[in-house]
């Protein structure tokens, strides 16, 4: 039998970047651009939280400023070489991240002042076969999606994993 030709093949990536992007809205942030490009590089998903806090008063709140999350969303399969993707986020790759933040921030001048962050998902894949079991994964996962033969679960997401010089 043939191999099929790889467009036959889903965007593993891109099915990684659908669980965390659904898992982000579930915990209530919005989804403000996805696969975001520029000359310098490409953020995975921007995402926005809205945030008021409850006031001293009863049922007032206070607005504060929302706050911007800059994704980037490693997808693997086991054995893979990169520890889950985490080493592959080198200084390099940051400084891209940041470069690119910062030209989505000048498009939005809007957001410029709102404190912002460079998270990093890690998404864990597994092809489903018809021998498939059931995957023990410890910790539990945040998340889980089946799509197009695979199951995808996020591992970890770290807010906050590198620092940066953008000022909110």
């Amino acid at each position: 039998m043939a191999k099929p030709p790889p467009s036959h093949y889903p965007d593993i990536g891109e099915l990684g970047e659908d669980l965390v992007a659904q898992w982000l809205q579930s915990i209530g942030w919005r989804i403000l651009h996805r696969r975001f490009s520029s000359r310098w590089g490409e953020i995975d998903i921007i995402a926005q939280l809205d945030q008021e806090q409850p006031c001293s008063a009863k049922n007032l709140f206070v607005h504060q400023l929302p706050q911007v999350a800059f994704v980037e969303v490693k997808t693997r399969s086991s054995g893979n070489w990169d520890t889950g993707g985490k080493s592959a986020i080198t200084r390099r790759k940051q400084a891209k991240i940041e470069q690119t933040a910062r030209i989505f921030l000048a498009e939005y001048p809007e957001k410029a002042d709102y404190p912002c962050r460079f998270d990093v998902a890690i998404v864990y894949c597994q092809r489903i076969s018809q021998q498939h079991t059931a995957l023990t994964l410890t910790p539990a996962p945040l998340a889980s999606l089946s799509a197009d033969g695979y199951q995808f679960y996020l591992q970890e997401y770290l807010p906050g994993a590198f620092d940066s010089s953008i000022d909110g």
